[in-house]
């Protein structure tokens, strides 16, 4: 039976309660939640209690496990058998709808426990291929997804407490479903005016909500638009259908009506006390009609009357009742309902095909009244296992079953008994006797007649039955085949194809982050070095070489993988055909003054710019030009600088011009082919390693060699005075060229002839008339060109004495003319020099190790070293020698010893040693290393088991194991890393530790390569978490909101929705999200420019983009804060670290605002800018130690690192500073006299530091040995100083011996640090340095030439006590050092030194080197080697 239900507001006279004076309310207010209604036990009966059992649990393990199959029969078969009866059944009380619809409202009034419980359990149920619904063909099976309710977690642990599941509403009838289950929610339903619940656009019609919060069960996604068309009430559930909406809008206009009521009766009464009172009656109201009208109607049974309240009764709702008994009532829902007005006139429906119906259609289907039989075969005829539900429906004919009425009446009247507010209770001072009889005495019918436009007669009066002589009778019993057919249940892809092509391409494109910022990179870097070439290009001014007025512009090819390059071409006034590159700088000359015959191919396709200039004996110039007419330009220059020669001009395909082209990079093949064959008929060289005699390599033999070529292989200028004797000595047929067999001859007497045939060669070179004689001034001539090619810093004045000294002490000072015997008298003390079989040239052909540098003893009463070679032979020879005379020495020298056998040790007692060393030089990192990736694992390790194994109350172990575990432990070792990498940088916190017993135990020197390796680990890890993230987000988009709602509780509530967030939520909608991918985009660009190659092009890049550390860890912090999963942690880690980062970077800021005047500045050769400025107050510092200056006229926020050349005793301080890169190079223009003049003085500095590092442990150690390279000898200087002032003011120090080696190119490099040296050689009056300068640009010369510079080197010494090359008593070697053999002479002069401190500052070829020879050496069971080193 239907009622149609009226939208209008009538009149009913309220009885109302006034009592207190100053208050209408003057009752206890009754809590929304239902706390507190039982004062012996609060939580009866409140929301989030658990259910209680009339009988025992029945689980499978007595606990929590749920029976399924196979000890009870397929749910889905239950189903199908109990609810296929027909449709359109007469109630056999006459029973109406609202009967249905009113009981149901009143279960969700005191009942709701559907919702899934965290961690989400499945009980996922099978379908069987003939499914009248869900059935289906697919070999795949179908489940039907079942998610358990949510449980008291404080049950469920043992057969004694088994499984309990939670009430989230109050099982009292307080109006839950009115007003909400917590005063949250009531407030949010409300509008504080009036006492008045919140309306819509329409004054009768609830509010529709803006969000899904007030709702559990939210409509399809699939098929609705959403919760924003939903209305808002107390019960969650009321928006399920069209009756629960119905009577959610009855009671919101009944507590309106009283409200309105009492504001017209009480106009001064307050918001709170309007609400109260209304709110008061209705929930009597609600109680009344529940118990004493519905529930005897709806059981057919009569209920007892109120004994009174009982505290001792529990409320509680039973698990049997919820999960069996009231589900009865569902039963009972008709498959539609009419609709009819005041009039009994009926109204068709309207489908959403814009179809008609009778009614509106409510799809279910019904139950099967004669069950009986089927069910017993689907029970095999065993009652003891019929589940309570399906024996209550087997027992209920015209309602509830005995069993379900008892379980029924014994809820209610245990809620009714217990309930301390119950309207009919005296002793709550709720109402009066009169109020209490006025409420039992209303009806429902008389809250429809108020809230609606029906009036007396309209509507039957017991409107939970319909019986003759009521009005409106329906038309006939309404069936599912009068009304528009149900949807058929339908699948949807939370992930489509456009979802997963959008997820897919966004991560693609995150992990393209480091592509892009590698790609800005090369920009910034391209427009670096651009701006550093063309300030390159200022500072040269004049020193360019000058392109000529007239030239024309081409493109040069230099090959089929080379991008061509644009060249200015000109003649020279003999000419000569030059290439210059943009900036003026000279590439190549190209000799056509002896060009008999020229040959010119022209293109005569793409139009025709191709142009190929052969030259003889040469590489061919293949040039593009702008257009023909440019071409034709060329040309006709070509022959006027041509005229009279012979110039072939000949047309063909471009194709085949590049084809036939020998271009630059072919000829030095060639040319490198030529010299391989010609030294394999000299030395012992296989032919196969000069290569086969292939069409090429015969061209080779029979091409000649430019003086250019010539001068290259000998490393030397083309100009050079020793390259112009030779060449012209060795070619004979003068035609500007050598040959093979020319170059051949001249080679054959370097490598194979005696040394008179040496030094005859040598002295023809300068015998330009050949008549055996040389003039005095060609004989200084020949010497002369010596001491050129050495780089000599020595003035000329300077060298025409030392020329003269050697010419004196050989006895030849009065003579005018030298012959050949002269010259070989001269180099009598050198026929050893002179008798090598061997020669270096381009590194092809190395001296043997013996035949290189050797340290040999020198009498006492000298003070430098000579440098020999000397067979291996003769030198164990003269150490048997010098052991056997024992001479006695103040001061032993430093000399290479060959291995003795006890030093030949098979390889694995050499590995055991060399490891044990290596434990005992990196114990400290070592110990380091393991604690921190130690801790690193350990969180992350931690981590993952507790999400895989602990974490059961998320629900992480049944959703995204996998990608949680990666994410979760990945973010633990980086909360760690990102923080305590700080300590790796602070630089004032290490110097002071570095002082400290710490030092023994923490290696500082390590820092920032233990800050790489963090930062790299971190990176890593980074990467790992954003995969495991992809993962995550993949599983979120996929799971349903009920998982998520387990997952991130606060994030989203389970509204019964089943449609996940998108994936663009997640990454772009999140806090997290966002964070993430700012995140990565950062760490993209430090990570990029912080590489080797972007710091060293880029230092500000670098600068810049490390600086975003700061926006890296406030992003940290809240990409953790949102507590997706967890409570936040990063902060954690990095307060105790980030704190003494802000400390130290506190001190360093205090020290950076001072600004610190410069005393002098000079620019010294091989651009090096000496600073000395004032020394800060208080400023101490240790030799070896480094600073960070910022310059004032460059900016206050770029600083970079230099080392200290000044001593600690010194009262200023001094930095040497090389310009190799833009702000260095702007620095020293800085303190140019131009720009000191447009300064008004020299521009002043911010000074942080000093800090500490591995130099300055220089004094631990009794011999202490110091390489340095290049501009790497800036920290030698102080610790050189500082040594020497120690010893010279009797300080006592550890330190008794420094071994100084310097390496460098050619010692113009560094002329400063030759005055420093200089300065210490005079103050070191116990010599307790011992320095070795090293020049590496004459390594690879052949014998002859070097011998020379050895007899120069050798008669300066005799003469000035000096070197010849750098001015100081320390001789000069030539070639690279020998460590090995180095360190090991020291463990033969130094026997009773355990340990030697090996410190080196350079490139990291060089301390590689070092490295090696100290591992080398740590394999001997002797001395040990403790390398600490610098690289820049």
């Amino acid at each position: 039976m239907m009622i149609h239900i009226y939208y209008s507001v009538a009149k009913l006279p309220l009885i109302l309660n006034q009592t207190g004076a100053n208050s209408a309310i003057a009752w206890e207010v009754q809590r929304y939640d239902g706390w507190y209604n039982n004062l012996a036990d609060h939580n009866r009966g409140a929301t989030g209690a658990a259910l209680v059992r009339l009988f025992p649990a029945q689980y499978t393990d007595g606990v929590y496990l749920p029976r399924q199959e196979p000890h009870l029969p397929n749910p889905r078969q239950i189903s199908n058998i109990a609810m296929s009866g027909q449709s359109g059944l007469l109630s056999y009380r006459n029973r109406s709808v609202l009967s249905v619809a009113f009981g149901y409202h009143v279960w969700s009034e005191i009942s709701e426990s559907r919702r899934p419980g965290c961690p989400p359990e499945f009980l996922h149920i099978k379908v069987q291929k003939e499914d009248p619904v869900f059935g289906s063909n697919s070999s795949q099976p179908v489940l039907l997804q079942f998610q358990r309710a949510e449980w008291d977690l404080s049950t469920g642990n043992s057969p004694n407490n088994p499984r309990t599941q939670v009430n989230h509403v109050t099982a009292w009838i307080d109006g839950s479903s009115i007003y909400g289950s917590s005063s949250s929610w009531c407030d949010a339903l409300r509008v504080f005016s009036r006492g008045l619940l919140a309306s819509g656009s329409s004054q009768d019609m609830p509010r529709r909500s803006s969000s899904g919060y007030l709702m559990w069960s939210a409509p399809d996604p699939s098929t609705s638009p959403g919760s924003q068309e939903l209305y808002e009430f107390g019960n969650a559930w009321a928006n399920e259908n069209i009756f629960t909406v119905t009577e959610g809008i009855i009671w919101f206009r009944y507590h309106n009506y009283l409200a309105s009521k009492l504001h017209k009766e009480h106009p001064s009464w307050s918001d709170e006390e309007l609400f109260q009172n209304a709110r008061k009656r209705v929930i009597a109201t609600f109680q009344n009609l529940a118990f004493y009208e519905w529930l005897p109607a709806y059981l057919g049974i009569p209920v007892t009357s109120y004994p009174g309240y009982q505290k001792y009764v529990d409320p509680g709702i039973s698990a049997e009742f919820e999960a069996a008994a009231v589900r009865f009532g569902l039963t009972l829902a008709p498959p539609g309902v009419y609709k009819r007005n005041r009039t009994c006139h009926y109204k068709s429906a309207v489908n959403n095909d814009a179809s008609k119906s009778p009614g509106l259609r409510l799809c279910n289907t019904f139950w099967n009244r004669n069950l009986l039989r089927e069910l017993a075969e689907l029970y095999e005829n065993d009652t003891s296992r019929l589940d309570l539900f399906v024996g209550g429906l087997l027992e209920s004919q015209e309602g509830p079953g005995p069993v379900f009425s008892s379980i029924i009446l014994d809820q209610f009247e245990r809620i009714r008994n217990a309930d301390r507010f119950w309207f009919e209770n005296k002793q709550n001072g709720l109402f009066t006797e009169e109020e209490i009889q006025a409420i039992r005495n209303t009806t429902f019918h008389d809250v429809l007649l108020d809230v609606t436009s029906a009036e007396e007669g309209d509507i039957q009066r017991n409107v939970f039955f319909w019986v003759n002589g009521d009005p409106c009778p329906q038309p006939q019993p309404i069936t599912s085949s009068d009304l528009h057919p149900c949807t058929k249940a339908s699948s949807m892809s939370y992930f489509d194809n456009s979802s997963k092509a959008g997820f897919g391409v966004t991560v693609v494109v995150l992990f393209l982050f480091p592509v892009a910022s590698y790609i800005v990179a090369c920009v910034v870097a391209r427009v670096r070095t651009a701006r550093y070439k063309r300030f390159q290009k200022k500072l040269r001014g004049s020193t360019t070489d000058k392109k000529p007025a007239h030239e024309t512009i081409a493109k040069e090819w230099l090959g089929h993988n080379t991008a061509p390059r644009q060249v200015a071409l000109a003649f020279n006034e003999k000419t000569v055909l030059q290439t210059f590159d943009e900036n003026g700088s000279l590439l190549s000359s190209h000799s056509l003054g002896n060009q008999d015959h020229l040959n010119v191919l022209i293109s005569n396709d793409h139009q025709h710019r191709a142009l190929l200039l052969k030259i003889p004996k040469e590489y061919d110039l293949v040039l593009f030009f702008e257009d023909v007419g440019q071409r034709s330009k060329f040309l006709g220059h070509l022959r006027s600088e041509l005229e009279g020669r012979i110039l072939t001009v000949k047309e063909m395909s471009e194709k085949e011009i590049l084809r036939d082209a020998v271009t630059r990079a072919q000829r030095e093949k060639i040319v490198e082919t030529f010299f391989k064959h010609a030294f394999s008929k000299v030395l012992d060289i296989d032919k196969s390693d000069a290569g086969d005699l292939s069409n090429r390599t015969r061209e080779a033999l029979q091409c000649e060699l430019t003086r250019v070529e010539f001068a290259s292989v000998l490393g030397l200028k083309p100009d050079s005075l020793f390259v112009e004797s030779m060449f012209t000595l060795a070619d004979k047929d003068g035609n500007g060229y050598l040959s093979f067999q020319e170059f051949l001859d001249v080679i054959v007497i370097f490598m194979t002839g005696t040394p008179e045939e040496k030094s005859k060669l040598l002295f023809s070179m300068h015998d330009i008339k050949e008549d055996g004689f040389l003039s005095k001034e060609e004989f200084t001539s020949l010497l002369r060109s010596f001491i050129d090619i050495s780089g000599s810093a020595l003035s000329k004045s300077q060298a025409e004495d030392g020329i003269a000294a050697m010419l004196q002490a050989a006895g030849l000072d009065n003579k005018d003319s030298f012959s050949w015997e002269d010259f070989h008298f001269l180099l009598r003390d050198h026929s050893a020099q002179l008798n090598i079989k061997g020669m270096e040239v381009l590194g092809k052909k190395k001296l043997s190790r013996q035949q290189q540098v050797s340290f040999i003893k020198k009498n006492s009463s000298s003070a430098v070293e000579e440098l020999t070679h000397r067979p291996e032979g003769e030198q164990d020879q003269e150490l048997r020698q010098r052991q056997i005379k024992k001479i006695e020495q103040s001061n032993p020298k430093v000399y290479v010893r060959p291995q003795r056998e006890r030093y030949n040790r098979n390889p694995v007692q050499q590995w055991i040693q060399q490891f044990k060393r290596f434990i005992e030089n990196y114990r400290r990192h070592i110990i380091c290393v393991v604690i921190i990736y130690g801790i690193t694992a350990g969180l992350a390790l931690e981590r993952c088991y507790y999400y895989g194994l602990q974490a059961h109350a998320s629900g992480i172990p049944e959703t995204s194991m996998v990608g949680v575990l990666v994410s979760r432990g990945s973010a633990a070792a980086i909360s760690f890393l990102f923080p305590y990498m700080l300590l790796t940088v602070c630089r004032n916190l290490i110097t002071m530790c570095r002082e400290t017993f710490l030092n023994r135990y923490i290696p500082f020197d390590a820092a920032i390569d233990l800050h790489r390796h963090m930062a790299i680990a971190a990176v890593v890890l980074s990467v790992v978490h954003s995969l495991g993230h992809v993962v995550n987000v993949y599983i979120f988009c996929i799971s349903d909101l009920s998982i998520l709602a387990c997952l991130f509780p606060r994030v989203f509530s389970n509204n019964g929705s089943e449609l996940p967030m998108k994936w663009t939520f997640w990454f772009f909608k999140t806090v997290p999200g966002l964070t993430g991918v700012l995140l990565l985009l950062i760490f993209a660009f430090m990570y990029v420019f912080a590489s080797h190659y972007f710091r060293r092009i880029s230092f500000r890049g670098f600068w810049i983009t490390h600086h975003l550390y700061v926006l890296v860890y406030v992003l940290t912090v809240i990409h953790g804060s949102y507590a997706l999963l967890q409570e936040p942690r990063f902060h954690i880690y990095l307060i105790p670290p980030g704190l003494l980062f802000l400390l130290d970077k506190l001190i360093s800021l205090n020290r950076k605002k001072v600004e610190i005047p410069v005393v002098k500045a000079e620019l010294l050769p091989s651009d090096v800018t000496y600073l000395e400025f004032k020394r800060p107050q208080g400023f101490v510092y240790r030799s070896g130690q480094w600073v960070r200056i910022a310059c004032l006229a460059l900016g206050t926020d770029e600083y970079h690192p230099f080392t200290l050349t000044s001593a600690p005793h010194e009262e200023t301080l001094s930095l040497h500073i090389r310009a190799v890169g833009p702000w260095t190079s702007k620095l020293r223009e800085a303190y140019t006299p131009e720009k000191l003049q447009e300064f008004g003085g020299y521009p002043k500095l911010y000074l942080d530091g000093p800090f500490g590092e591995g130099h300055q442990e220089w004094t631990d150690y009794e011999v202490s040995v110091l390489v340095g390279a290049g501009i790497g000898v800036t920290p030698f200087a102080s610790i050189l100083k500082d040594l020497v002032f120690k010893s010279s003011v009797k300080f006592k120090f550890h330190c008794k011996k420094v071994y100084f080696i310097w390496v460098t190119r050619t010692q113009r490099q560094f002329e400063w640090v030759s005055d420093i040296i200089r300065e210490v050689e005079d103050m070191d009056a116990q010599e307790l340095v011992s320095v070795h300068f090293y020049i590496t640009q004459l390594a690879e010369k052949f014998d002859l030439r070097t011998t020379m510079l050895y007899v120069c080197e050798r008669h300066f010494q005799k003469v000035w006590n000096r070197s010849l090359f750098t001015g100081l008593r320390s001789i000069t070697h030539f070639g690279r050092p020998p460590f090995l053999a180095f360190l090991s002479s020291l463990q033969e002069v130094h026997p009773e030194v355990e340990k030697i401190g090996v410190v080196s500052c350079g490139p990291p070829g060089l301390t590689k080197n070092v490295e090696k020879a100290c591992q080398q050496m740590n394999k001997r069971d002797q001395t040990h080697f403790v390398h600490h080193y610098e690289n820049f």
